[in-house]
C-alpha cells in the first residue's frame, strides 16, 4: 500500500510539473531583432533582421531555466542600403545562399538581479557554433485588451564577426577596419503566451 502511495505521490508531481509548463511565441509585429557594428571606426551602423521565427518554453511563473530557441532567416537583412545588405548576404559576410538561417538554442537562463537574467546558448552562424551570453532584462507582463498575456524583454550582446567566418576584412589608411569586428546585438522582444 505504501508503494501505490509513492507512486501516486510521484505521479501527481510530475503531472503538476508538465500542466505547470508555458510555450511563448514570439510577437513579431512587436520585436526587433537589431545589430549596431562600427563603420570607419568614427561612426556605427544599425540594421535588422526582418523575419524571424522561435519560442520560449518555462516552468512556473518565472522564466528562470527557460528554453529559448531563435532562427533568423538572413535574407530578411536590412541597413537602409540594398548594396550594403546585398554584399552582407554575399560569401564576404554571411553567405545566405548557402546558410540561410542564423539560429539561437539556449542552454541556461538564470537570474542576475531584479528583473535581469543571463541567457547563455549556443549561436549558429554559418558553418560555426559558439556559446554566446546575452544580458537580459525583463520588462514585465501584462494582458494585452484581446485578453493575451504578454512578456516583454530587453536583450543585449557582443560577438566577433571573425569568430563566425564573416571574413571581409579592408582597412582604411590609419589601419582601421572598414567594418568593425565587434558586432553589438540589441533585442526588443514580445511573447505571447499560447
Amino acid at each position: 500500500m505504501k508503494a501505490i502511495n509513492y507512486f501516486l505521490t510521484f505521479l501527481l508531481l510530475n503531472t503538476t510539473l508538465v500542466f505547470s509548463q508555458s510555450i511563448w511565441e514570439f510577437d513579431k509585429s512587436h520585436t526587433n531583432v537589431g545589430f549596431t557594428v562600427k563603420h570607419l571606426v568614427i561612426s556605427e551602423v544599425d540594421g535588422n533582421f526582418s523575419n524571424f521565427d522561435g519560442k520560449v518554453s518555462t516552468k512556473g511563473e518565472d522564466f528562470s531555466g527557460a528554453d529559448v530557441e531563435f532562427t533568423v532567416d538572413i535574407n530578411s537583412i536590412n541597413t537602409n542600403n540594398e548594396n550594403r545588405d546585398n554584399h552582407l548576404k554575399s560569401d564576404d559576410f554571411f553567405n545566405a545562399e548557402k546558410f540561410p538561417e542564423m539560429t539561437f538554442k539556449s542552454k541556461s537562463m538564470e537570474k542576475a538581479g531584479d528583473d535581469k537574467y543571463l541567457l547563455v546558448g549556443d549561436l549558429t552562424i554559418r558553418d560555426v557554433t559558439k556559446e554566446i551570453n546575452l544580458d537580459v532584462t525583463y520588462n514585465g507582463s501584462v494582458k494585452d485588451p484581446w485578453g493575451n498575456t504578454k512578456a516583454g524583454f530587453k536583450l543585449i550582446g557582443e560577438l566577433n564577426r571573425f569568430d563566425y567566418n564573416l571574413k571581409w576584412n579592408k582597412t582604411i589608411e590609419t589601419g582601421g577596419l572598414v567594418v568593425g569586428e565587434k558586432v553589438k546585438l540589441n533585442l526588443n522582444v514580445q511573447l505571447t503566451k499560447k
